[in-house]
């Protein structure tokens, strides 16, 4: 994929790299414009390496950066350092953008529950989810499923072409694989849970009605997850956190700031 990231930046060649420079050698560096949590360095190192960029980094994925941070001292060939430039500050700005939201919606959530995980949907850019998600992980977060392959989830459109909760979770079942079904009613809920559901997803339930719901499906059965998604925001994320195992976020990957990095020759 690295390679196919720099063949759409690069294509046939940097024309003006071309026309003013020969073989020049220089020194770089990169760094961060604001404080963060790192994420994409190890595939802005691969981006250089790639290259023939000789490439020592400074930082690791995961580390709290300050502003003016550097993070990796590049050395080789000028062509080759300003033609990765771009696309490393992309992965490096992207992917430190979604872990940074992460780490600060898991430790305010953790505040009230503990055990609350946040997770990542399929929110992503087409092409990138396997960085996006890489970033989620970085930053505290969970990965969730990563496509339609690797897990069951049970949607407000299959219930209505099934024709009911109970049935869905029926043949779902015929998977061996663990079920998640996506509810938007405490009824339903009480349905999946009776009919053997492992993890039940309340979809944009207000946070008085997540209360009722967990608890009623705990009674019936302490082992079933409870997930919480739909229009959970930082701002009212707080509100949910009480009563969820697991909380998902699309806004983690989809409406993200990414962060501030620079390259500068030295």
């Amino acid at each position: 994929m690295i390679e196919k990231f720099l063949k759409e930046d690069i294509g046939e060649g940097d024309i003006t790299s071309n026309a003013l420079l020969s073989d020049e050698n220089v020194e770089a560096k990169i760094f961060s414009k604001e404080k963060c949590v790192l994420a994409g360095l190890e595939e802005a190192k691969n981006i250089f390496e790639k290259l023939g960029v000789e490439v020592n980094a400074y930082a690791k994925d995961g580390c709290n950066i300050r502003k003016g941070t550097a993070i990796l001292n590049l050395k080789g060939p000028a062509k080759s350092i300003l033609a990765g430039e771009r696309t490393a500050l992309n992965f490096l700005s992207r992917m430190s953008g979604i872990a940074m939201l992460t780490d600060k919606t898991v430790e305010k959530c953790r505040r009230i529950n503990p055990d609350v995980k946040i997770a990542a949907t399929r929110k992503t850019t087409p092409g990138f989810r396997h960085y996006e998600k890489k970033a989620v992980r970085t930053g505290g977060g969970i990965t969730h499923r990563h496509g339609l392959y690797d897990a069951v989830l049970i949607k407000d459109n299959h219930i209505k072409i099934v024709g009911s909760v109970e049935e869905c979770i029926k043949r779902a079942k015929k998977t061996g694989k663990e079920i998640e079904i996506e509810v938007e009613n405490i009824d339903d809920a009480v349905k999946a849970a009776n009919a053997g559901a492992d993890i039940i997803m309340f979809d944009n339930f207000k946070p008085e009605d997540v209360k009722k719901a967990y608890k009623k499906i705990k009674e019936i059965n302490k082992n079933i997850k409870i997930e919480i998604s739909g229009g959970i925001t930082p701002k009212n994320i707080a509100e949910y956190a009480k009563y969820a195992d697991v909380i998902s976020l699309g806004m983690l990957t989809h409406s993200v700031k990414s962060i501030d990095f620079s390259l500068e020759i030295v």
